[in-house]
């Protein structure tokens, strides 16, 4: 949902998705002479509670002399940034956002005008979609000052179980709903997971099975090799599900998707996506989503690539099933969703999907359009020449790490000259590491002490999220080679849809403001600044602290011109 308003030299526009409401701000010249920044207000509608958001930084003449973790009003300590996101916002939930500028001095701030708008957030549920994400931030002030970055399965108890619900946000809680729809034998659920151990998915799939006789069978990666989850997918289905509900694939390279298809009286209806592996890491620990599609065609398609998976057993006739029945990218491009498979023969896919997020493709809404990708191991090749140019289009990553193995410090080099850009906000996964920084507080690392991906481990792209046509690009594939020419995978293209668009725009800015700070503090370290020594970074006390913001091609004014619906 969303919601623009301009009054008395003010603009406010307000994007609302699930658990996220994203805030953008403008003034005119008059209104920003001596601002010192928004002050916001919160009003749920839904709950009857009123209250000024907080934030920890502050003025130095009025520093209260926080402790780690302490927050200050932004009625005292307004935000000096023309975007905020509120994270702490509930599925549909009605709030008032009061937008405050604040002028005067640090010690004597006044107020002029305000502006207030009323939204209601999403629905988790929706049709066709409803979208999941994990916290994804396990390295977090809010897991610190919760749980005393103590891991879930030390932890005892109520406590224990809170631990696990707040680091899920309803993304196990989703998956255990969409399993448990197979409540009879006029039902199927059909599943490809590549890691597939969480004891409680497995033990819904298994009370689909047996307690409501629906029709079971989930493929799982058996590849042989010393990385893959072969023996750990095993030892888990022999201790809670069954095999006799499973069947192994061995065929390939990784099998690396994540989806269950439903049928009811043998007709497809539905399908659970995305990049969420069954482990404790997947669910709780790195950042992940589950996305439910409630479409018969796309459903269908699912499960008649689900039945290619069971049966095949030649990787070149895989490759030709491909091309036959989900063939390389439609030209031209009419449908608003689509799904995409792997492997497949050459790299067509993933050069469409550079196609699309360059705004090459004869659509002119997506001509020049921002752009917002995650990256789990690097940055491919195609994508590297779309962030590399100096164009004023705003484009932001969120990666894992630069690269992986051998391509990882070419990756570092070339992330390094493409940050550099004016229009390009980069993010790397980071946590804190020390106490009493800044008024933070230290954070764990990773949830478990096995690891592969400990921060970002979704898979998605946004082009121009914001616009009345947006593309979003979701599901398990990396946007590697691999992922689409050698690994089994699955990807769905929506476009058009604002809802959608909305939800992972909050999720993804959620994620990015997150880890940006996180990684200004590691380089600061490696530089050789201790943390424990450095002083809190006040607010300025007068209002030049707008002046990136308003400066033409700087990331700061595209971002304002942007989020404020310029």
């Amino acid at each position: 949902m969303r919601k623009r308003r301009t009054r008395s030299g003010i603009t406010v526009n307000a994007i609302a998705g699930t658990h996220v409401v994203l805030l953008g701000f403008d003034l005119d010249t008059e209104a920003r002479k001596d601002c010192l920044g928004f002050a916001i207000q919160r009003k749920d509608h839904s709950e009857g509670e009123e209250y000024w958001l907080k934030g920890m930084k502050t003025f130095e003449a009025t520093d209260p002399g926080l402790g780690p973790g302490g927050q200050v009003s932004s009625q005292d300590h307004p935000f000096q940034s023309f975007q905020w996101g509120d994270y702490t916002a509930k599925p549909d939930h009605k709030y008032t956002y009061t937008i405050v500028p604040r002028y005067g001095t640090p010690i004597h701030l006044t107020d002029k005008n305000k502006v207030s708008l009323t939204i209601t957030t999403e629905k988790e549920y929706g049709k066709p979609h409803s979208v999941f994400f994990n916290r994804g931030a396990a390295a977090s002030q809010e897991y610190a000052r919760r749980f005393q970055n103590i891991s879930p399965d030390e932890l005892y108890g109520k406590q224990k179980e809170s631990a696990y619900r707040w680091l899920s946000r309803g993304l196990l809680e989703a998956l255990i709903e969409f399993i448990g729809r197979a409540n009879s034998d006029r039902y199927g659920l059909y599943g490809a997971v590549y890691e597939f151990q969480w004891a409680e998915a497995l033990k819904a799939i298994k009370a689909a099975a047996e307690d409501k006789h629906a029709e079971v069978c989930v493929i799982y990666d058996a590849i042989p090799g010393a990385t893959n989850p072969v023996n750990k997918n095993e030892d888990a289905i022999a201790r809670v599900l069954g095999s006799q509900y499973c069947k192994p694939r061995t065929l390939g390279k990784i099998m690396h998707n994540k989806f269950f298809v439903l049928t009811k009286d043998g007709i497809p209806i539905a399908v659970w996506t995305g990049s969420t592996n069954l482990t404790e890491n997947g669910i709780y620990g790195h950042s992940n989503c589950g996305h439910i599609i409630e479409d018969p065609d796309i459903a269908k398609a699912y499960l008649d690539y689900w039945t290619e998976l069971k049966d095949c057993t030649d990787r070149k006739d895989e490759k030709n099933w491909m091309a036959q029945y989900n063939p390389n990218p439609p030209d031209p491009w009419k449908d608003n969703l689509r799904a995409v498979f792997s492997p497949r023969k050459g790299l067509e896919v993933l050069k469409w999907y550079s196609q699309i997020a360059a705004g090459d493709l004869p659509l002119p809404s997506l001509k020049t359009r921002p752009l917002f990708m995650t990256f789990a191991f690097g940055m491919h090749d195609f994508f590297k020449k779309i962030y590399e140019q100096d164009d004023h289009v705003l484009r932001f990553a969120l990666m894992e790490k630069e690269g992986n193995g051998a391509g990882l410090a070419q990756g570092i080099k070339d992330i390094k000259r493409i940050r550099n850009l004016p229009n390009v906000v980069v993010a790397v996964g980071n946590n804190i590491v020390a106490n009493s920084f800044d008024r933070w507080l230290k954070e764990r690392q990773q949830l478990t002490t096995e690891a592969n991906v400990r921060f970002i481990h979704t898979k998605f792209m946004l082009v121009d999220p914001l616009s009345e046509q947006p593309v979003v690009v979701t599901g398990s594939a990396n946007f590697s080679e691999a992922s689409t020419n050698a690994n089994n995978e699955n990807m769905v293209v929506i476009r058009n849809d604002t809802r959608v668009a909305d939800i992972y725009l909050g999720e993804f800015l959620r994620l990015h403001r997150h880890y940006a700070f996180r990684e200004a503090l590691v380089d600061a370290q490696k530089k050789g600044i201790n943390p424990t020594n450095w002083r809190p970074k006040y607010l300025k006390p007068d209002e030049h602290w707008q002046d990136n913001y308003y400066e033409a091609g700087l990331q700061n004014s595209l971002r304002r011109c942007y989020f404020a619906g310029n």
